[in-house]
């Protein structure tokens, strides 16, 4: 069940716990004892009763190049590696600020999805979460050529979605289109597993359920890909306001109202790095028998 990093069943893991808007994470530091959870290990220290409890598992790692101040690794509650976490890489760059190697202000660290620039500021942290990607190749989604809207097909129903990649998979509903006026309405438990495990992602997807409030705010709510729905997803808030601000419904900097709290966004426009702040916070730390 367990890797052989690991020695014996009765070693201990050390972990810090994160939360960022409510999206909460294990945070193991590896750089000095390597750690790499197989996908039993990695459901056991996310489950809630019988583990420590988490959305996502974080990995702190050495960067192989050289050239960030650290690397990571991210696993899904159900096991999964994945490539990419927004509030996920926004409690690593405060952790790493302020207490694994302060003092430090700004820095990059390496995602599996490539370099993130992070800046840390009276106990605040802003990441880079890399262009959005938009080529349905790129994200990937089964479609033959790039489109703002995609029409997916569940049984007897048409589903309209917008699609982009911020390093990992995201599908996006916009809740006008769907004729729902409310985001506590929003079909999450229904249409959000339905279209994470859709053939047409071939990787899955994470499903945004997005409402434009304003032009600098929108209401946003999202079923993650391995989780189910999340208090927050910061590369969902990202993904969510790509969509929106292609289509011309939201403009440059925009306030993300999550169930967890309020993300910021800052995009402007293709070509263009998305940029995500918010509250983030240690937890407290501990040791886990494995």
């Amino acid at each position: 069940m367990h890797q052989t990093s690991i020695p014996s069943p009765t070693a201990r893991l050390a972990f810090h716990k994160m939360v960022g808007a409510g999206n909460d994470f294990v945070v193991v530091d590896a750089r000095a004892r390597p750690f790499t959870p197989d996908r039993a290990l990695a459901r056991h220290i996310a489950d809630r009763r019988n583990g420590v409890g988490c959305d996502q598992l974080l990995v702190i790692e050495a960067d192989p190049a050289g050239e960030a101040a650290f690397a990571y690794r991210i696993w899904n509650a159900d096991g999964g590696e994945v490539r990419q976490c927004g509030n996920g890489a926004r409690c690593l760059a405060l952790l790493w600020a302020t207490e694994l190697a302060p003092p430090a202000a700004a820095f990059s660290m390496r995602s599996a999805a490539g370099l993130v620039e992070a800046r840390v500021s009276d106990g605040a942290a802003a990441v880079s979460m890399g262009i959005p990607e938009f080529r349905p190749e790129r994200i990937p989604l089964a479609a033959t050529s790039e489109a703002s809207r995609y029409t997916i097909e569940l049984g007897d129903r048409s589903l309209r979605i917008g699609a982009v990649s911020m390093g990992n998979p995201h599908a996006v509903i916009v809740l006008d289109e769907l004729g729902v006026d409310d985001i506590g309405r929003a079909p999450v438990a229904d249409l959000g597993p339905a279209l994470e495990a859709h053939p047409a992602f071939p990787q899955r997807a994470n499903v945004g359920f997005a409402k434009a409030l304003r032009r600098d705010r929108i209401a946003l709510r999202v079923w993650e890909r391995g989780v189910g729905e999340t208090l927050a997803c910061g590369t969902g808030a990202c993904a969510a306001v790509a969509v929106l601000h292609v289509g011309g419904a939201v403009d440059s900097n925009v306030t993300v109202e999550l169930p967890g709290g309020n993300l910021g966004v800052e995009w402007h426009g293709r070509g263009t790095p998305a940029w995500l702040s918010g509250p983030s916070r240690k937890v407290f730390e501990g040791t886990i028998s494995l």
